[in-house]
């Protein structure tokens, strides 16, 4: 069976998850996909603001992303750390802290991982 066109927008997600300096809009389209715009604000830290959604240590939710403003560090769990700036796509696997660097918002369109991020 032929997937239909398709066409969404972040203008109207179908779901909205937030906290008070980070927000997720989640978009589907056909076949089960789900792709987030995340916007984190500066002084956002997934350990200090979302680390009590979750309830674990560190963030096991896996991204695939591009980063369209901002600077976000990521630290994993095994020590490795890099800066995500924009114009960057990126591939996490779980188990990292992330945190947004300077005064710039972050935002980020994630289409893997999104779907489950900042939920219990």
């Amino acid at each position: 069976m032929t997937q239909p066109i398709e066409q969404v927008s972040f203008d109207t997600p179908d779901e909205v998850r937030e906290g008070g300096n980070w927000r997720l809009e989640l978009v589907n389209l056909a076949g089960d996909a789900q792709v987030g715009r995340l916007t984190l604000q500066p002084g956002w830290r997934w350990s200090q603001d979302v680390k009590p959604v979750t309830g674990t240590d560190w963030c096991m939710a896996p991204h695939q992303s591009y980063q369209l403003s901002g600077r976000l560090h990521v630290a994993m769990e095994d020590g490795t750390e890099l800066e995500v700036v924009a114009g960057e796509v990126s591939s996490l696997p779980p188990g990292h802290d992330a945190w947004v660097v300077g005064d710039e918002t972050v935002v980020a369109i994630d289409w893997q991982g999104a779907s489950v991020w900042a939920r219990a």
